[in-house]
C-alpha cells in the first residue's frame, strides 16, 4: 500500500512539473537534449564540438539551417537547473584546440543551455532554447532495476557471470560468495568484502580487451561521493533456501538494494531522463568488435536496456501535460574516423543491426530511431599504402604519446600511415552463429593489424583573423539535423 501511494505521489509530482515545463516552451520553446553513452564514447567531445560549431558557425552541410543560412547566431545562456553543475565547455575546448589531449570522460551530470536565433522558413526571427543534459550512460543502465527485486537482479547477475568471458573475470567473486551462508547473522565486514569482489569484477568486464557494457549497478563503476557508503556496499547472492530471515545477510542486501534503487535510480529517472524530449546514445562499437562475440553480445543487450529504459514515443500535447516522451533517439557509432571512408556506412550497417530488435519495439511506440557513424571531432585524414594485393585504403595521424604497436612507442608529434582494416560489406557476416560469429577486421598483415586502435591526438588548427575553425568531423551535421533539425523549421 505504500509503495502505491508513493507512486501516485511521484506521478502527480511529475505531472505538476511536466505542466511547468510544457506552459513556459509554449512561449519559450525548449528542447531537452540528453546526451550519453557508455565509458569512452565520447560523449564530452560530442558535445565540446557540437556547441563549438554552432557557435563558431561550423561547415554542417546536412544541418539544413546551418547550411542555408537562417541561423543567425547561437549563444550560450545560463543553465536553467541551479542544482546540477555546468558542463565545463570552455575547458574541454581548451583541452582540444590548444593542447590537443582528449577530455576525461564523464563521471556526472552536467548541463548547458544554448540560444539559437534562426529564421524560420517563413522568414519570422525566433529563438530556440536548446539544453544539452551529459551524463554517464553506466547510469542509464541502472533503470532496468527499478523493475527488478533482489532477487530476480541476482539470479540474473549471477548467471551472466558464468557465461562467456565474465566467467573467469568473477572467480574472486564466485570464491567468496560461495563460501556464504546467506541466511547468517549480517556482517558489515562481510558485506564490505563481498561488494569489493563484486565491483572488481564489474571493473574487469570493462577493460577494453574485453570491453563488456552491461554493468549495473552504475555508480558502484563511478561512485564520486557514494564511494564507501552502505548504498554501494551490497551484491548478488546466491543459494536463497526458503524466506531470509530479519537480520540476515541477504536481509541486509536486499535492503540496501532497494535503498539504492529508491535513494539514486528513481531520483535520476524522475529528475533527468523522464525530462527530455531527443536523445543520442554513443557507442564505442568498434572497441566492441576488436573485442570479440562477448563483447558485440553484451553491448547488444546493453543498448536493448537502454532503449527500454526511455519512455519514447512521439510527443503531443495530452502526453506532454502528463509524461514527456521521448520521440527521437540516435544512436551513434564514434571514432569513424579510426576507419576508412570506405567503411563508414558499414560501421552504421552494424550499428543499426545491433539495435535492431528494440528499436521495432520502441517505433511501434511513435518514436523516430535512427542509427549513424560519426566521429565528433576527426583526428586523421586518409591515405593509401601498398599492400600484397594493390594500394589498401589508409588513415594518417599523429598517435597520442606512449602509445606503443609493432614494437613502436609513438612521441605525440611524429604522424604515421596506417592501414586500419576493413568492415564487412554484409554485417550478417559478424552475428553468424558458431565460431564464425565474429572474425575481427581484416588486416594487411599482424603487425598492422596492432595499429587499428591506435588513440590519435585531435588535430592541430591554425587560428585566422577570424578565430579558430570548427573542429573537423564526420556526420556530427546529419546528427543535428536528426536531434533537432525540425525544430528550426
Amino acid at each position: 500500500m505504500a509503495n502505491i501511494f508513493s507512486n501516485i505521489v511521484e506521478q502527480a509530482r511529475l505531472t505538476s512539473q511536466a505542466l511547468i515545463e510544457f506552459g513556459s516552451s509554449l512561449f519559450e520553446p525548449t528542447v531537452r537534449l540528453g546526451v550519453t553513452g557508455l565509458s569512452r564514447a565520447g560523449k564530452t567531445v560530442f558535445i565540446t564540438a557540437l556547441v563549438h560549431g554552432l557557435l563558431r558557425g561550423g561547415r554542417f552541410p546536412v544541418f539544413e539551417a546551418m547550411a542555408s543560412g537562417r541561423i543567425a547566431r547561437a549563444r550560450l545562456s545560463p543553465q536553467p537547473d541551479d542544482t546540477v553543475p555546468r558542463f565545463a565547455y570552455e575547458a574541454h575546448l581548451q583541452q582540444l584546440l590548444t593542447e590537443r589531449q582528449w577530455p576525461e570522460s564523464t563521471k556526472q551530470i552536467s548541463e548547458l543551455r544554448l540560444i539559437i536565433e534562426y529564421q524560420s522558413q517563413n522568414r519570422a526571427m525566433r529563438e530556440l532554447t536548446l539544453d544539452i543534459v551529459d551524463y554517464p550512460g553506466e547510469w542509464l543502465l541502472d533503470l532496468p532495476l527499478l523493475r527488478q527485486s533482489y532477487e530476480e537482479w541476482s539470479a540474473e547477475t549471477i548467471r551472466l557471470s558464468r557465461e562467456g568471458d565474465r566467467a573467469h573475470l568473477a572467480g574472486a567473486w564466485h570464491f567468496e560468495i560461495a563460501a556464504l551462508n546467506p541466511n547468517a547473522a549480517a556482517d558489515e565486514a562481510l558485506a564490505q568484502t563481498v561488494a569489493r569482489h563484486f565491483t572488481d569484477y564489474l571493473r574487469s568486464c570493462r577493460e577494453e580487451r574485453f570491453a563488456l557494457s552491461l554493468l549495473p549497478p552504475g555508480r558502484f563503476l563511478m561512485p564520486g561521493e557514494l564511494a564507501d557508503s552502505p548504498a554501494l556496499t551490497f551484491a548478488p547472492l546466491d543459494r536463497l533456501e526458503g524466506s531470509a530471515p530479519s537480520g540476515s545477510l541477504w536481509a541486509m542486501m536486499r535492503r540496501r538494494y532497494e535503498s539504492y534503487k529508491d535513494a539514486i535510480v528513481r531520483p535520476f529517472y524522475r529528475d533527468h531522463i523522464a525530462r527530455l524530449d531527443r536523445q543520442i546514445v554513443l557507442v564505442d562499437t568498434l572497441t566492441a568488435l576488436n573485442a570479440g562475440p562477448d563483447a558485440i553480445g553484451d553491448l547488444e543487450r546493453a543498448l536493448t536496456a537502454i532503449l527500454d529504459s526511455f519512455n519514447v514515443g512521439r510527443n503531443s500535447i495530452i502526453s506532454s501535460l502528463f509524461a514527456p516522451r521521448i520521440d527521437r533517439i540516435l544512436f551513434a557509432a564514434t571514432k569513424a574516423d579510426l576507419l576508412h571512408h570506405t567503411s563508414h556506412d558499414r560501421l552504421e550497417r552494424i550499428l543499426e543491426r545491433l539495435v535492431s530488435d528494440a528499436a521495432k519495439r520502441a517505433d511501434y511506440s511513435g518514436a523516430r530511431i535512427d542509427a549513424i557513424a560519426m566521429a565528433s571531432v576527426r583526428a586523421t585524414s586518409e591515405a593509401h599504402v601498398s599492400g600484397p594485393t594493390g594500394m589498401l585504403h589508409a588513415i594518417m595521424g599523429v598517435p597520442i604519446a606512449g602509445e606503443r604497436a609493432g614494437g613502436r612507442t609513438f612521441d605525440g608529434e611524429s604522424s604515421i600511415v596506417i592501414y586500419p582494416g576493413d568492415l564487412p560489406v554484409n554485417p550478417d557476416a559478424i552475428f553468424e552463429p558458431g565460431e564464425s560469429r565474429f572474425r575481427g577486421l581484416s588486416s594487411a598483415s599482424s603487425d598492422e593489424a596492432d595499429y587499428r586502435f591506435l588513440r590519435f591526438r585531435p588535430p592541430a588548427l591554425e587560428r585566422t583573423d577570424a578565430g579558430v575553425p570548427a573542429l573537423p568531423h564526420i556526420r556530427l551535421d546529419r546528427a543535428l539535423e536528426f536531434l533537432i533539425g525540425d525544430r528550426l523549421r
